[in-house]
């Protein structure tokens, strides 16, 4: 039975500080020291990271947690169609360099709106992801542990692209900064909100990890991979597959020493 105590809300609110404010800060840096096309080789990374999150780690602890198993992998299958659907309504969108489709819709003559627009679309995704952050750490330690470092590597890549594109969009080095700190919050606000209303739907958590799962599956396999693929010489394909190895590996790892 799962004991919601004090420690599970302080490795939360740590948890969610981190993927949230930390990596933007991480994101900002990143992304003021390499040009926009060194960023395909961090999202390498993030893809190796959320498939190994969600097959690991994240279906296995919701699985073993539901009363029936095959409802967790519908719910997995359900929750890849909400995101296509949420994606078609641009409420769930992930660009991870500067030029895309919807990033150039969202380019002057918008100008500035289009970049509140794509912080919007943003705080919401990271809102879930806190949800998602507490859901895990109520389940398990190290289950938490492994998704708020599979969160973390998709958010690095994932904000980098968006101060690239709030900078194309006109705004200033600091006011990009503030927009993403701003929609970083969002994790910390779901995070909490989903230690208190979890602690009352204990039973209905295997359901949120299979939720979980499919964001990480959709992101991974829907978002990035087909940018990943824009880069077709034989060495940078050698260096994603090396990458996206290791963002396994370090799922494992971590699984090991938490």
């Amino acid at each position: 039975m799962l004991e919601f105590q004090v420690p599970a809300l302080q490795a939360i609110v740590i948890a969610s500080l981190v993927a949230g404010v930390l990596s933007v800060l991480a994101a900002v840096s990143v992304a003021r020291l390499l040009h926009p096309s060194s960023l395909p080789l961090l999202v390498s990374y993030a893809v190796g990271a959320l498939l190994g999150a969600a097959f690991l780690e994240v279906l296995p602890h919701a699985v073993e947690g539901a009363a029936r198993p095959a409802t967790v992998i519908m719910t997995v299958l359900a929750g890849i169609l909400g995101f296509f659907v949420l994606e078609k309504l641009v409420l769930w969108r992930h660009c991870h360099h500067e030029h895309c489709e919807v990033h150039e819709l969202t380019h002057p003559p918008e100008g500035h709106a289009g970049g509140v627009l794509l912080m919007l679309g943003d705080t919401v995704h990271n809102f879930i992801d806190g949800i998602i952050i507490a859901g895990a750490f109520l389940t398990d330690t190290t289950l938490g542990t492994v998704t708020a470092l599979a969160i973390i590597a998709h958010e690095i890549p994932q904000e980098a692209g968006n101060y690239l594109v709030l900078l194309h969009s006109g705004y200033s080095r600091r006011e990009a900064l503030g927009f993403n700190l701003v929609s970083s919050l969002g994790t910390l606000v779901g995070g909490l909100l989903g230690y208190w209303l979890l602690a009352e739907l204990a039973a209905g958590l295997p359901y949120l990890l299979a939720i979980a799962a499919s964001s990480m599956i959709y992101v991974a396999v829907a978002d990035l991979i087909p940018g990943l693929h824009e880069k077709r010489d034989i060495g940078t394909s050698v260096r994603q597959v090396a990458l996206i190895a290791l963002g396994i590996a370090s799922v494992l790892l971590t699984g090991e020493l938490v």
